[in-house]
Parts: structure tokens; sequence; C-alpha cells
């Protein structure tokens, strides 16, 4: 009989206010925040968490989140290249679009929220169209990431029905350069060379006529845009220089030189916000005309009356000066305002920008901190007076629930209803079932921990050397031992609940007992409290890293940094074994319940399983990719877990010495490990600040099995790899030989979903022709043999899948690619080899010959015409089939056209007859005559345009 596991799922991932992969978006009052691979909603106010994107299965950071002009859609990408529209009411993805090789760092949508644009890693440029989920071109021109994309709309030239308005894209790269692209054409215009150095950050101002740039050097520019010059088009001036569209206007003086990481314009008020500090952020408010001439004004007469002038020319100078002031540069209408600071590494901010009607005069300032944790500053608005300086007052701050450093501990109750875990800092405690932090503790920089008998305290070694020893009940710090001189590594209790042993780099073993004392009996029932008594002292020859108790009682196993373990009878401490033969020091280390194991982890990425009778070693075992940080028994089993600084948890038969499990979720050295009492689950705790539950699932899982699931997966992989190498191979080639590749190109990107949809229409396609041929021959023998003997004639039977859907071949096939996703579709079409195409093409004219769904058929059939024009136009196969379906498609699509016209007329009827009836109404409930009616309508308008003037 063949062994089976249990398998492990991630069930639970918390601990994360926001990660420092991202971008965050602000809205006034929710926070989109990214969380490694999810992405969170937060309440700010109220420090709730609404909502978490999760996709199953998908374990690619979140590098980039925008969100569209259309109510509750955003854009995010991914580490992996992919960009997924999630909708945010129903916490769903509406479309995933796969077109980049690697993470993506820049995304922006046009005004009408219709299409979206991407920029990677990859240095290439993607625009999607959003309505019909798909790829419509690549953009090539960059040599280096980009960093930032921004639509432009022309104000001279009119949206149309017919086309989108936006017509222009800016771009800016980790090249240096600034890049203005024409989609109507899918070409660059103008190249600027922005700055010296890698260009970070970019906007655009609301009225779309200012850009600023910002650089790693810490400058910050500013350029203008002409748009005379673009309406224009590419002409050459008189001294036969092409017309720039781009003009640069100044550099802005920053109050730091550091890397500017993000420039903001708000939405709606005269602000800019420019981020150049890792902790504070610069406003600037942008000035009217009226203020500046005022300034202007107010300049000259001080310089007049400081040239002591007499008064009555002063005068007329002064009028003379109203008259006609100076030209207001663009440089005039800025003016430093206020720094913003925080109380971390800011990774990047947001302008709240909600109800206008709602909030307070004044701005909100939005901050996610590398430190896992959100701000919000409210931005007084300007005073004219002079005494008051302006600042910025935190109004809402976000960070309990999560720790601000690295997870370093983790610890279970015995009940496995609470979770302590410790960092540098703080010690939270997290109930299990809701995974909600109950309690928040400040503590010193933990570095291991420990629940004492009876569940109400717990016991943080530091690595000062202290043992602090909380109180859970009061949620307060009881006693602070100074135990030690340097770290402590590690603690455990004795299975018998009476000693606690601390080892530590001191180079020390400590045994402390507990003792409960009574305290005052002020209150009406006595509380007891515990506190530990230093009884013996154990001191080895080197530091001590883990010291571990026997289940049985019986012996004391102890670590040291020389990479051997000496065991000790825990009664006299009397030696008993030397475990060596690791090769750097033994990080952490387990006994089985049965007491005949132990097995170490050590930072020379092994995984040892030794025999606690005689000291033999079992297996060594090459485990991680990097240091084992540590391992666990699962209870009363020989089945153990080891976590490593490679991101990995992996699940292992001591007894087989096998593999069972490898379980990746982590974005960050994983530091801490605890496994359940009962053995449903263990929990993780990493660098990444993330806390992870792994569950035991119903599902079996055999060894066999898992190896060529593993197989399967690396194979699928380097497939798709291997087939979107070819593209880069080309590109390359073409970039060394001193000419840029095509500067456009088709959007594909082969994975293993559309490899696996390319797969099912071949075999759809198989199927369907199969089961035509097999009933054309049928028919044709009918014929042949005359209608008396073909009564004894039996019909081929039917293909069971058929039959069982009640399918025609043609319906059949059909289902099976209406199946594959829109944004999958054209790199599906391109898996299938010519001879699959010719076959598809003779369904695809059955289909418009029945009108079915002939918007996907004229999309494959454009798509198919577009990528196989070389051999269609080589020979003549496809005449029999294109020339029947030309005649089709095109009835097809005129039926389609007169039913889009007059739905379209229909719609314009309803609208006007609704106009009319409540224009009827009005005129009936005031039962006024018609001019007074007219009069008040009209004056009803005029209302309504001053008050938007205003």
């Amino acid at each position: 009989m063949v062994q089976s596991y249990a398998r492990h799922g991630p069930t639970q991932a918390f601990g994360l206010i926001c990660s420092s992969s991202s971008n965050s978006t602000y809205d006034g009052k929710l926070a989109y925040v990214p969380a490694l691979e999810d992405v969170l909603v937060w309440d700010v106010k109220k420090g709730k968490m609404l909502a978490m994107w999760h996709e199953t299965g998908h374990r690619a950071q979140v590098t980039c989140i925008q969100r569209s002009p259309q109510a509750n859609t955003f854009a995010v990408g991914y580490a992996d290249g992919s960009v997924r529209l999630w909708d945010s009411t129903t916490g769903s993805v509406n479309a995933t679009f796969n077109g980049h090789k690697n993470a993506v760092t820049a995304l922006a949508f046009d005004s009408q929220g219709t299409k979206l644009a991407s920029g990677a890693q990859d240095t290439d440029l993607i625009i999607w169209d959003i309505v019909a989920e798909a790829g419509l071109y690549r953009l090539r021109g960059h040599r280096d990431q980009i960093t930032g994309i921004r639509f432009l709309a022309p104000p001279e030239l009119p949206s149309t029905s017919t086309g989108s308005s936006t017509h222009f894209l800016l771009s800016t790269s980790k090249d240096t350069l600034m890049k203005l692209w024409d989609l109507s054409t899918q070409h660059c215009v103008q190249t600027v060379v922005a700055h010296r150095s890698e260009v970070w950050s970019m906007d655009v101002n609301p009225q779309q006529n200012l850009i600023f740039t910002g650089s790693s050097e810490g400058d910050l520019k500013m350029w203008t845009i002409d748009y005379d010059a673009i309406a224009e088009g590419l002409k050459t001036t008189e001294s036969g220089e092409v017309s720039k569209m781009i003009l640069a206007i100044a550099t802005l003086p920053l109050a730091s030189r550091h890397r500017v990481s993000q420039v903001l314009f708000h939405k709606t008020q005269p602000c800019l916000a420019v981020q150049s500090h890792d902790r504070s952020i610069e406003i600037f408010r942008i000035r009217t005309e009226d203020e500046i001439r005022k300034k202007q004004v107010r300049r000259r007469k001080r310089a007049k009356e400081k040239s002591k002038s007499k008064k009555g020319e002063l005068d007329d100078k002064a009028d003379e000066d109203d008259a006609g002031p100076d030209e207001i540069g663009l440089i005039d209408l800025l003016t430093p305002y206020l720094v913003v600071r925080a109380n971390a590494k800011i990774r990047s901010f947001d302008f709240g920008v909600g109800d206008a009607s709602s909030h307070k005069p004044g701005v909100q300032l939005f901050l996610a901190l590398a430190s896992n944790a959100l701000e919000v500053y409210d931005i007084p608005p300007a005073t004219k007076s002079k005494e008051e300086v302006p600042q910025a007052t935190r109004i809402y701050s976000l960070d309990l629930p999560g720790h601000r450093t690295d997870v370093r501990t983790l610890c279970l109750s015995s009940d496995d209803q609470l979770l302590a875990s410790a960092s540098n800092g703080s010690l939270k405690l997290w109930n299990m079932k809701t995974t909600a932090c109950i309690r928040t503790i400040d503590c010193g920089s933990a570095i291991c921990s420990t629940f004492l008998p009876g569940d109400r305290h717990i016991a943080v070694g530091t690595k000062s050397g202290e043992l602090m020893i909380y109180d859970l009940a009061s949620s307060s710090l009881s006693d602070t031992i100074n135990a030690h001189s340097a770290t402590v590594w590690s603690l455990h209790v004795r299975p018998d609940e009476q000693v606690l042993v601390s080892g530590s780099a001191d180079k020390e073993v400590k045994f402390w007992e507990f003792e409960r004392d009574a305290a005052p009996e002020d209150d009406s029932q006595p509380k007891k409290s515990l506190t530990l008594v230093h009884t013996r002292t154990l001191k080895m020859s080197d530091d001590v890293l883990s010291v571990r108790y026997s289940p049985n009682g019986k012996l004391l196993a102890v670590s040291l940094l020389d990479s051997t373990v000496k065991i000790f009878y825990q009664d006299a401490l009397k030696f008993f074994l030397s475990l060596y033969g690791h090769k750097l020091p033994v990080l952490s280390m387990d006994i089985s319940d049965d007491s005949k194991l132990i097995v170490t982890c050590s930072a020379d990425k092994n995984v040892k399983i030794w025999g606690l009778d005689f000291g033999d070693c079992h297996k060594s075992i090459f485990a991680h990719e990097e240091s084992v940080m540590q391992v666990l028994f699962e209870k009363k089993s020989h089945y153990f877990w080891t976590v490593g600084k490679d991101k990995m948890l992996k699940y292992w038969d001591g007894d087989k010495f096998e593999s069972i499990q490898k379980l990746d979720g982590h974005h960050g050295e994983i530091w801490a490990l605890a496994v359940s009492h009962h053995g449903n689950f263990v929990v993780t705790g990493s660098h990444d600040k993330s806390i992870r539950v792994w569950e035991k699932l119903d599902e079996p899982l055999f060894l066999e099995e898992e190896r060529e699931r593993e197989l399967d997966q690396i194979y699928d992989s380097a497939l798709a790899d291997s087939l979107n190498r070819t593209d880069t191979a080309v590109s390359s080639e073409a970039n060394t030989n001193g000419r840029l590749s095509a500067e456009v190109a088709a959007v594909t990107k082969q994975t293993t979903e559309t490899l696996m949809a390319g797969e099912r229409v071949v075999e759809a396609l198989d199927l369907a022709d199969n089961e035509r041929a097999a009933f054309g021959e049928f028919e044709e023998q009918k014929v042949r043999v005359g209608t008396l003997e073909a009564a004894g004639l039996q019909p081929p039977p039917r293909n069971p899948i058929l039959a069982a859907l009640d399918l025609e071949p043609e319906a059949y096939v059909l289902r099976v690619v209406e199946k594959v996703p829109s944004t999958a579709l054209q790199d599906a079409l391109l898996v299938l080899p010519f001879s699959k195409v010719l076959s598809l093409m003779r369904y695809l004219d059955i289909w418009a010959q029945k009108g079915w769904n002939i918007t996907l058929v004229s999309r494959i059939t454009f798509f198919l015409l577009k990528t196989h024009h070389h051999q269609i136009v080589a020979n003549r196969i496809m005449r029999t089939t294109l020339i029947p379906m030309r005649i089709h498609l095109r009835n097809a699509l005129r039926r389609e056209k007169d039913t889009i016209g007059y739905n379209l007329a229909a719609l314009q009827y309803i609208r006007r007859k609704n106009e009319s009836e409540r224009t009827a109404q009005f005129f009936e409930e005031e039962g006024f005559d018609e001019e007074r009616i007219r009069e008040k309508i009209a004056a009803g308008k005029k209302r309504k345009r001053v008050s938007i003037k205003a």
C-alpha cells in the first residue's frame, strides 16, 4: 500500500498593513495598499480592514496600483509582468493582461478609462484596450525601466464619438529620457534628455500644460507642452531644426538633494507634493496670477523706497507699474508652503481626493510607510497672516495590526487559541480563529519567546540579555530579569512545567524555577503573579545558540557556536553525547515526542537526523538553498517542518528521509516557526513582516504524484519561457547591429494558461473534424448504395462528449473557443499549427453563416488573417474557404450594424420622450402659464452655471 500524507495549504496571511513593494492610492476615506501578493482596502479613520483582494494560487508581489476614472475599477501590476483589473465592489478580477516579461513599474489610464498603458522593467510600453480586453500594441524605445506614464489630451482636439481624444502618451525612464508618443501613428515624436541621471518620477498638472520630472540626483525640472506644435505635427523651422513639442522651463530648488522618488499634483486644489527625502514631503502651493502681480508690485515699491525717491515720483511709477507689470514666469507660480515629516521612511503618498463638500477646507495627504504603517496628515489652507506658520497635523495613523520590523519569534499557547509574535520593539498577541491583533505590548529587541505554564504569561528573551515576563491579563510587563550579559538565543520549558532553561551568547545555560507569589489582598480575590528564580548555571565552551529538553524529561540538548550539539542528563547535568557533523553552527533543533530522534538544522543549509540512543547520524539532508533557520517536529510523529532564508517552508518525513511538501508564499527570509500542539497547522513569521498560517487539508498527498506535479510545472514554465525567448533574441540581435528593433510590436506572451487554452482548441478541432468526417462518409455511402439498401446501414456512433453535451461538432468547437479568456485568446491562437488554422477557418465560415457570436468570429478571423498572411497569399488552399466566408461575414456584420443602429435610435427616442414627459409634468405641477415656466427654467440654468463657475 502506498503511504499517503496530509496535504497542507495556505489559509491565512496577516500582520501586514502595507508592504513597500508598490505605491498606494487613497480616496479621502479608503486606502488601497499593497500587501505582498494581495491588495488591502483599509478604512483609515476606523483603522479597519474592509477587504483583501486575493487571487488563489497567484504568488507574485504587487508592484503598482492605479485607479481608473471609471468607478470601482483598479489596475494592479505584479512582479511577474501581469496586470489585473480588479472590481472594488466585488473584490474580483475582471481581466488579466499578460504582456511584460518583468515587474510592472508604471500604469496610467486615459481620461475615459477605456485604455490602459503599462510600463515595466523590460523597458516596453504596452497599450491595452480595456473594453476588448486585448493588447493593442507594444512600444519600444526606452533602454531602462519605465518610471512614469501619462496620457495627454490636447485641448484643441475635440472628442468625437468615432475616436478617442487621447492621442499622446508621455513616458519617462531610468535611461534619463522622456519620450512623447503619438498613439495615432504609434511612434515616438520627441525624445528629450530630461536629466543627467535616472528619471525617477513624473507628473502632469490637471490643466495638462506643465510636466514635472524628478531625478536620482535630487533635481526637479519643469517642462511645458506646446500644443500648437503638437497640432501642426513634425515640422522643420527656418533654421532646419524640428519644432519641439516639450520645452524646458526651469529647475526647481529643493530642500534636500536625495532622489526625487515621487511628484504629485492635487487634482482639484492648487497644490504640488514632492518627495525627495526618505522621511519628509515638501508641499508647494501654486499661486494665481493676481497673487504674483501683487507681489511684483510690492517688490518694486520696496525697491523704489530703498532708492529714496520722491513720493510723487514713486506714486507715478507705482501707477505705471500697475498698468504694465512684468511678464509672469512659470517658475513664479510655485512657492514652498510646508514640509510634512513622517515617523519612518515613506514608500509612497497620495492626496485624498474625495467629496469636496464633505471635508473641511484643507488637503489630506496620505502616506504609506516602509515600516508597515499608514498615516494621514491634514494640510491647512493658506492664510494671509504672516505670523502663522502653516503646520501639517497628523489626523489618522494605522500601525497596530502589524509589526514595524521583522517578525523574529512566534509561540503558540497550549490550546492553540493564542499566537504571540515578537519583533524589535513590540510583542503582539493574535486570536488564531479571527487572526485579529488583541494585544500590543512594547518590548525590547526580541529574539526568542515562549508561553509559560498556564498560558497567562509570556517570557521573551532579548538581544541585550534580558528575560522579560509579560502578564497577558493586564497586558503589562510584570518582571524584567537581567539573565545574561549577551543575547538570549533560546528558551524552553521543561516538560514537567517546573523549570525554564535559557541559552545565551555569554556561553551560559541558566535554569529558572517558577514561583507564584500571592499579590497583596487589596482586591476581593488575590491575584497570583509568576516570578523566575535562578537555580543552576551550566557553563559551556562556546556561545549557546539553542537549548532543548527531551519530551521524556531526561535529556537536555545544547547547540554551540562550534557547530556541535552537546547532550546532558538534565537532572545531574552529566555529559552524555556530542553530535558533530555540521560545518556551520546549528541554529535550531527539536526532539521527537518519543524522545528517540533529534533533528538539527544549520547555517550550512543541511538538516541532520540523529538517534538519541547512541548519537548516530541517521541521515543528512540538503534541505534549503540558504541557511535553515528553524526546525520543529509535528506532535506525536516523526514528521518535521523546516524554514529557511530561501523563503521556503518544507515538510519532511523523518523515518523515510523524504521531502513531503514545499510551500512557498513568503517574500522574505523566514525567521520564525510555530507548530500547533494538535498538529492541525503551522505558523511562520518572516522578514516581509507577514505571519502566515498553513493548515492541514482533507485531501491526501502521494509523494509520486507530488514529484510528477513539480516536474510538470517546471516543464510548462520552461516551455513558456522558451517560446517567449524567441522574440527577445530577435530584438536584442537587432539592437546589437546598431539599429533599434521595430518601435512597435504585437503584444504577445505565452503562459501555461495560453498553452493549455491552445491545446484545448486543437483537441476540440480534432474531435469535431473526426466526427464530421465520419458522418460525411456515412452520407456518401447512403448516396452510393441507394435508398433501399441504405435503410439497413447504421449511422456511425456519435462521439461520447458530443452525445453527452448534445451538441453538433461546430457548436462544440465554438463552445471551447468561447471559454478561452478574452485576454488569452490571441496567444492561444498563436499556438495552433497552420493545418489547424485551415480547419478553424472552415468553422468560422459556418459560425458566420449561422450568425453565432459574430464579434468573436470577426476578431478571430482578422487576427488569423493578419498573422498567417504570408502562408495564405503563398498558396491557394484557402480560396475555397475565404470567398464564401467573406460573403457570410459581411452579411452578418451588416445585420449587427443594423441592430446597433436600430437600438441607438430607440434609445434616443426614449431619451427625448423622457425629457418631454418631465417638462409636461413640471407644467402640470406648477399650473403656471408657459412664459413664466420658461423664465423659471432659464433662471434655474443661470443659477447653476454661476455656482459651478464659483
